[in-house]
C-alpha cells in the first residue's frame, strides 16, 4: 500500500496498491466523492503506465493540476520507489 499527500487539490490523501504493475485499489480521502470513486473504479485493474498516461496533465477549475493528475504523480513516485 502507498499513501500520497496531493497538493493543489481538494483531496487530502490518496491511498493505493500496485501488484505486478497493475493498480489493485485506489481510495481518495476528501475531494469530490462521486467523481473520485468513479476514477478509482475505472483505473483499478489497469496497468500503472497506462493510467499515468491517461491521467497526467489534467487541470481542474483553472488550477494547473487535479486529483487525477495528482494520482498520476503518486503512481510515478511509487514506481520510482519500487525501482530503488
Amino acid at each position: 500500500m502507498y499513501a500520497f499527500t496531493p497538493s493543489g487539490v481538494c483531496a487530502k490523501q490518496i491511498v493505493f496498491s500496485i501488484k505486478d504493475g497493475i493498480i489493485e485499489k485506489v481510495v481518495f480521502q476528501g475531494g469530490c466523492s462521486g467523481n473520485l470513486q468513479g476514477i478509482s473504479r475505472l483505473i483499478e485493474g489497469m496497468p500503472v503506465e497506462e493510467a499515468m498516461t491517461k491521467l497526467r496533465g489534467i487541470p481542474c477549475g483553472g488550477r494547473p493540476t487535479s486529483c487525477p493528475d495528482q494520482l498520476a504523480i503518486a503512481l510515478e513516485a511509487a514506481i520510482q520507489q519500487e525501482a530503488v
